[in-house]
This record gives C-alpha cells, structure tokens and sequence, in this order.
C-alpha cells in the first residue's frame, strides 16, 4: 500500500566560533580527513570482490579522523557573485561533505534510513572581521527517533570523531 510519512526531526547542531583565522581551521580539518581522487578510489571499491579488500581498501584511503572528502561546495563563489549577498562578499564559506563508506555500511545495516545523514556535512564560515564558524549536526540526534540501538551507537562513535577533529581545528576544547 502506498503511503507518506512525515517526521519532524530534532538535530543537534554544534557550533564552535574559533578565532583561528578560517584557512588555518580548514587545513586543521584536512589534517583528519583525507581528499583522496574520490572518483578512482569509488572504482576502486566498486571492482572489490570481498567486504574484507573494501574495508581494507577504505582504511588505507581515509585520513586520521576515520574520514574522507567526498565533495567540497565553495558557497563562497555564489555569494561573490549575489548582489542581495554583499555583506558576505569576500568572506570564506565551505560545505565539506565527507564520510567513511564502512561506517555509513555499518549503520545503514541496522537502519537504512541512516543513510540520509551519512556522509556529513561540516559547514565552515569565516567571520566578519576574522575568525571562524564551524557547525555540525549529529548523526546521533537525527537518527534518534527511529530507536535503534546498533545504528546509534555507529552514530555516536562517527559524532565523537568528527567532533574531537572540529575541537581540534579550531582550538576549543571540549565540554
């Protein structure tokens, strides 16, 4: 039977403002993710014949923090060229979406709607006369609501990664 449902999800989003100038908190984050040529590498695990040689294959390839690039959006250009948008203009701002094939496997199999949040998404903005804003939206919180144990504790592993990697960036410790 077809049908539609719709759930509000609460999401926590944590916001670090760092007085780290932003290229300094960008590189600090590519410190713990790798940028591997994403399009070789997803060949690569595609022509796998075993979970063991993709799991393999996905440790060698992810960065320090457990993670990759897979695409990063320089929202920057866009505002640069809005006119309604001056008050950004000339100021940094960088959508990294990034994320570990094997965790994403491994929470999706418990959950496949999971897969709506993995990889993620880390948003870096520079500020008006200087410094940085990094913000971050937990896996954890958004697949609460469907109360799966197994998958939320992948969550919640992937969360605690990314956000030691963020502390570190900017320089905020954590609470």
């Amino acid at each position: 039977m077809a049908s539609e449902q719709v759930l509000d999800i609460p999401v926590r989003r944590h916001v670090l403002t760092s007085e780290r100038p932003f290229q300094v908190v960008l590189d600090g984050i590519y410190d713990g993710i790798s940028q591997p040529d994403i399009g070789a590498l997803f060949a690569t695990l595609a022509a796998s014949t075993s979970y063991e040689e993709f799991t393999a294959l996905v440790r060698h390839a992810q960065g320090s923090a457990g993670l990759m690039r897979f695409l990063a959006l320089d929202d920057d250009q866009v505002l640069a060229l809005d006119p309604q948008a001056r008050d950004q203009a000339g100021r940094r701002l960088v959508r990294l979406i990034a994320g570990n094939p094997v965790t994403m496997g491994q929470m999706t199999r418990h959950l496949p709607a999971a897969g709506s949040y993995a990889p993620v998404t880390i948003l870096i903005q520079e500020l008006a006369g200087g410094g940085t804003q990094v913000a971050y939206d937990t896996v954890a919180s958004a697949i609460a609501p469907y109360a799966d144990a197994a998958a939320s504790q992948v969550a919640q592993r992937l969360d605690t990664e990314v956000l030691t990697l963020l502390h570190h960036a900017t320089g905020i410790p954590a609470t």
